[in-house]
């Protein structure tokens, strides 16, 4: 049977996913000499690490080479989507794709494909900083591949 996997928002799953997410960050950013010591910072079991450890990724933790498309609602004002573009670039990721539609009761639906290899930062800071940018009204991840 094929893997299938889901995006899903942490407040509706056991609070043990997560816990794995920071035994692994421990790992990864050497704060830890081993795995024994950073299981037991975070309160779980090394069992319980080795069990889910393979089936439990952060969104950014997947995404080396990882196509991301998210839709956007911004106000029509100059330099909105200038902005947008800025912040991405900043933070190094490459657009593939970009799609606006017309401005409609001052409002504007956009679509933005672009690849996180290079990224700066962790995907969910980039979109909390989109969604902060002046007239943004709506800022969504929409799929990744």
């Amino acid at each position: 049977m094929k893997n299938k996997y889901l995006l899903v928002d942490t407040k509706v799953l056991p609070d043990i996913f997560e816990k794995v997410i920071q035994v692994k960050d421990l790992i990864n950013v050497k704060k830890v000499h081993d795995i024994s010591e950073a299981v037991k910072i975070v309160g779980i079991s090394r069992s319980t690490y080795y069990k889910y450890k393979d089936y439990v990724f952060s969104v950014s933790e997947s995404m080396k080479s990882n196509k991301v498309a998210i839709y956007l609602l911004i106000g029509h004002k100059t330099g909105t989507l200038s902005r947008i573009l800025d912040k991405m670039a900043e933070n190094h990721a490459n657009i593939l794709t970009i799609n606006q539609d017309i401005p409609i009761n001052n409002t504007a639906n956009v679509s933005i494909t672009f690849d996180t290899y290079n990224l700066k930062i962790k995907l969910e800071q980039l979109l909390e900083d989109i969604k902060n940018t002046e007239n943004v009204i709506k800022a969504d991840l929409i799929a990744m591949e």
